[in-house]
This record gives structure tokens, sequence and C-alpha cells, in this order.
């Protein structure tokens, strides 16, 4: 007999997830907190920007909290980050950037080049820098939090003829996110912004906006709000404790963890556990833990390296 559950496709509510790419001037930041606006309750921004989360205090009526993410950049950190904003009690949160935990320093191909120079092995090092980036993406996805995540992108050039004067003329075909390949499918759905703060939607499972381009505002955080909750209710989840020996097997874990990179690893699997049942007693208790051991490797990086982790 089958163990496999067949059900009918039914439309539940859900969380947003929105992903942006855009170059440097194209209107992330700005375009982002209108959209988290629209959508309502509590906005949270994790800034990696050097303070550019703050440049648009003023923009909205009700104001927005800022947690200010320095380097390094690792996946692990930007975990840290989102589950702290959770606990804060925010309904959206605002990624900026998302890039920086690719290609920033402390970001994966940092870690990667630095574990491959180490090692010699190109592969191995992408088998151990792979894994903490999904577990990020993973993080995202699992939010009980709207998300918006903003990422920086590459401008990509081909040459071709011009049918009028018969010239090659360099044309520009498309703006590429700098971050892992596919990373836009992620996404419930994904905007390309240019230098004119114009969205191109690419993709849109909400087909809102599909193949359209607009300028984002607002109204848009409305229109997907609407879309989100245009469905049932997911089924009241039973509050489940924790078993005592998995509790434990976890808080080993976070004690055994020799950096701070180990850290956030350990703990992030705790936090998905303990979220999962959910027990928020055993969270509160494995948070704490955390909080103690990282207090305890930043102490000891200091004194044998003279800088904080």
């Amino acid at each position: 007999m089958s163990t496999f559950e067949i059900h009918r496709a039914t439309k539940r509510r859900a969380k947003l997830r929105l992903g942006m790419s855009g170059p440097a001037g194209s209107g992330k930041t700005y375009s982002a907190l209108l959209i988290a606006s629209g959508l309502g309750g509590r906005i949270g921004m994790i800034d990696t920007e050097h303070g550019s989360g703050d440049l648009y205090a003023d923009l909205l009526p009700d104001g927005y909290d800022v947690l200010s993410l320095t380097p390094p950049y690792t996946p692990a950190r930007y975990i840290e980050a989102i589950h702290a904003l959770e606990e804060a009690g925010v309904s959206t949160i605002i990624v900026d950037s998302l890039t920086h935990a690719w290609s920033g320093e402390g970001g994966s191909l940092d870690r990667q080049g630095k574990i491959a120079d180490k090692s010699g092995n190109s592969w191995q090092a992408w088998r151990q820098v792979t894994p903490e980036h999904n577990a990020l993406v993973e993080t995202l996805l699992q939010s009980p939090c709207h998300i918006i995540a903003t990422m920086r992108a590459k401008t990509e050039y081909v040459q071709e003829k011009d049918e009028r004067t018969g010239k090659q003329v360099v044309r520009k075909i498309g703006l590429a996110p700098i971050m892992r390949d596919g990373i836009e499918y992620e996404f419930t759905t994904f905007f390309e912004l240019d230098v004119q703060h114009m969205a191109f939607v690419g993709k849109d499972r909400t087909q809102l906006f599909d193949g359209q381009i607009f300028r984002p505002e607002m109204e848009t955080g409305r229109q997907l709000l609407g879309w989100l909750n245009a469905g049932i209710d997911e089924p009241q989840v039973k509050r489940n404790a924790m078993p005592e020996e998995q509790k434990t097997e976890l808080i080993d874990s976070i004690y055994r963890a020799e950096s701070v990179d180990e850290l956030f690893q350990a703990f992030s699997l705790a936090y998905r556990t303990a979220n999962a049942l959910p027990d928020p007693e055993a969270l509160a208790e494995l948070t704490r833990v955390k909080d103690a051991r990282k207090i305890l490797l930043e102490v000891h990086n200091e004194a044998a390296y003279g800088v904080a982790a």
C-alpha cells in the first residue's frame, strides 16, 4: 500500500518571496520599501550597503527598522540577522543586498576561493560552501515573514548588426543578478529594475505582472498582498514540545561549535527544528545557549588574534 498522500490542489494563503535585481541607481532599496509598505505591518531591513538603509527614513509614514550587517558576509551571519528580525516581530524583511552573501567579503565565492587555495581542491571547497549557501536560501523560503531580497546586477552586452546602417553596434541584452545561477527561480516573483527605475517582470507565479514593465510603488505591494491572501488559511499546527533528548543533542551541537560559522550552522538546524514543531520555549532556550556560545567564541578570537569573530 502506498505511503504517499494525495490531496486536491488548493491555493493557500502565503508569504511573499520577492526578488529584485538591478544596477546601481536603479532604485532597488526605494522600490523595496514602497512595496513593503503596501504589504502593511512592521518592516525590518538588513542593510549591507553601508548605511543606505537609513537614507529613506522619511519615506514611509510608519517608518521602518534597520539591522546593519557588516563583513564578513557569510550565509550564517545573514541567517542570524533574519532570525533576529523574526524574533523582533517584523512582518516584512527586506534583505538589502543579498549579493554580498555570494560575492562580498566572507561570502560564498570568497570562502570557496580561500578553502580551495588552502586545500588545492576546488571541488571539495564547493562541497563545503554549497550547503552553507543552501541553508540561507532555505531560511528565506521558510521564514514566517514576507521576504523582499534585492540583488546587484551585472549588465550583459552583445555585438550585432544594425539593419539600417549595416554597422556593428553594441546592445544591452539584459541584467543578470550577481548571485548563484538560477536564484530567481526560488522566488514567487522576480523584478528586474533598470536605471529609469522601471521593473520588468520575467518570472511571476502570481500572474499579476507577468511580462509587464512598470514602476514599483505601494500599490504593487497591495496587489501582491491581495493575491497572497486569496486562499484558505493554513491548517492550524498543534504545538508540540521538543523531546528532551533531541533538545540536548541540539544544545550539545551548539556547544561543540569551534567557530562563529560552525555556531550558526548548528543554530540554524536548531532553529528550524524548534520552529517546525513549533516549540517557542525550546527555541528561546536554544537561542540563549547560542548567544552564550557566541560570546565565548568572540572572546577567544579577540584573545588569539586581536579581532572580533
